[in-house]
């Protein structure tokens, strides 16, 4: 593949057979050397030579100061580049002295807005400028209006001079060979077994006559707990937020360098993922959360927590549940009951501070409705609810039919349309939730006293009028309590 790239006296033409060769002023190239060094190895000759060639480009932006130091009626976020209610004809004139030049002014059509005039490729650019506490024409918002310019003239840079390529950066993505760094590291509960195995080995070698299990540290003997669940492999995708890097990045899923000053790209917030904003739209659900990125429990999306964790459900529901399963299936008012506010929140804090460490045992809360609560704050707190805004009219709609097998049918097909991760956490909570209902005659709590306290809390609605939210309350009560009469036929 061949591009030119021009600008100034600065003339670049690449070919694969060739060598890097950089034709114009070495005291411009420079500081690209400086400021990039030697690129990684996936980096291809043409990436290499664009973001030399952007590092010239912040050189470039020149703004050009206003003669008249006091201009009538000025913005106080705007300095001497500002030049008042001048005409087009004197703006190009008064840019014309380099590529690279701006300067704002005063609309002469619409009085009261204001014009950033930036001279690229031998003519006069025009853009509507705004300010809310940052100065933006786009989507970017900057600090000054130089960081401004200096990342306009990249983009225009890159838009007009290597449209061609950067429409190609996909094509051979270096992603679908090697990944990133989080899918290459060896599960952490493969590693705890490795370990175990090791020590094993080094007993027999040497005659001693240990028992395993009772050496084994509660860490790796969950471990052992969690490799033969057979955990599944949930899908999840990248929770992708436009992101500023510091320093020069390049992209991880095609290899090309990430340009621009501010918000070159996008970050996964789960796994850590650097990719371009175009590129994002091509990576697979494949995202694996970094415990390092994924700080709380609590609030957390309940996908990205299981995968983090490596477990088939979040911690809160299965150590809960097996808490409350063993002292308190008879306890009158079983999760209708609440617990004192100020515990509730302490269990929350352990969970999200020490996770499956956290101590909820009775030595810590004697009062079983303190540990029912932290499940149902837990379920209240999830961003994305167990039943899913997606999924939600369907269970809904599921509730409003009339023909019993009917109304299984279309509440089975919703089951099927929910995140794997949310469908066997419903499945565990609600065998659990039926259980609880054959203690009715000690707890009190049947299916439906059960979908009154759990409809709402595993279920909101996605429409904003609080009024039809609110009559959808009492089908959240019937879908809840019709899961858990027909727990053992829909799962």
């Amino acid at each position: 593949m061949n591009i030119d790239l021009l600008f100034g006296n600065l003339t670049y033409t690449s070919c694969s057979r060739k060598p890097l060769t950089l034709e114009g002023s070495p005291a411009l190239v420079s500081p690209a050397a400086l400021l990039f060094g030697t690129p990684p190895k996936e980096m291809n000759e043409d990436t290499a030579v664009l973001s030399m060639f952007i590092a010239v480009l912040v050189t470039m932006a020149r703004r050009v100061w206003s003669e008249n130091e006091w201009v009538e009626n000025r913005p106080k976020y705007y300095g001497r580049e500002y030049h008042g209610m001048i005409s087009r004809e004197e703006t190009d004139q008064l840019l014309s002295v380099a590529e690279g030049s701006y300067l704002i002014r005063e609309s002469q059509r619409q009085p009261g807005t204001y014009t950033l005039a930036l001279r690229f490729g031998s003519q006069t650019r025009n853009f509507r400028l705004y300010y809310d506490g940052k100065h933006f024409v786009g989507e970017k918002r900057f600090e000054s209006i130089h960081d401004l310019v200096t990342d306009g003239l990249i983009t225009l840079y890159i838009e007009t001079k290597a449209a061609e390529y950067i429409a190609k950066m996909t094509i051979n993505p270096i992603y679908e060979h090697i990944g990133y760094t989080t899918l290459n590291r060896e599960p952490a509960y493969k590693q705890h077994m490795a370990v175990l195995k090791e020590t094993h080995d080094e007993k027999e070698a040497t005659g001693q006559d240990g028992v395993s299990e009772k050496r084994l540290t509660s860490l790796v003997r969950r471990a052992t707990l969690k490799e033969n669940e057979q955990i599944p492999k949930y899908e999840k995708v990248h929770n992708f937020k436009v992101h500023t890097f510091r320093g020069p990045h390049w992209c991880e899923y095609c290899a090309n360098f990430m340009w621009g000053l501010i918000a070159q790209g996008v970050k996964c917030a789960d796994c850590g993922l650097n990719v371009h904003k175009q590129c994002s739209k091509m990576v697979p659900n494949d995202c694996k959360p970094d415990l390092k990125h994924v700080k709380k429990v609590y609030s957390c999306d309940l996908t990205t927590l299981v995968k983090a964790h490596i477990t088939k459900r979040p911690m809160v529901v299965d150590m809960c549940i097996r808490e409350i399963e063993s002292r308190g299936l008879n306890s009158e008012g079983l999760y209708r009951v609440s617990g004192f506010s100020d515990l509730i929140e302490d269990v929350k804090m352990a969970f999200d501070r020490d996770g499956e460490k956290a101590d909820i045992s009775v030595n810590m809360y004697e009062d079983i409705n303190i540990i029912t609560g932290a499940l149902k704050l837990y379920f209240r707190d999830l961003p994305i609810p167990l039943i899913t805004y997606d999924a939600y009219p369907k269970f809904i709609e599921s509730a409003k039919i009339m023909d019993p097998d009917e109304q299984l049918e279309t509440l089975h097909e919703a089951l099927r349309s929910l995140p794997p991760a949310h469908c066997e956490t419903l499945r565990y909570l609600m065998a659990h939730l039926k259980r609880v209902t054959l203690h009715e005659k000690e707890n009190l709590m049947s299916a439906e006293n059960l979908g009154i306290v759990f409809g709402p809390t595993l279920m909101r609605s996605p429409e904003l009028d609080p009024m039809a939210a609110l009559n959808d309350i009492r089908y959240q009560r019937l879908v809840v309590e019709l899961l858990i009469k027909n727990e053992d036929i829909l799962f």
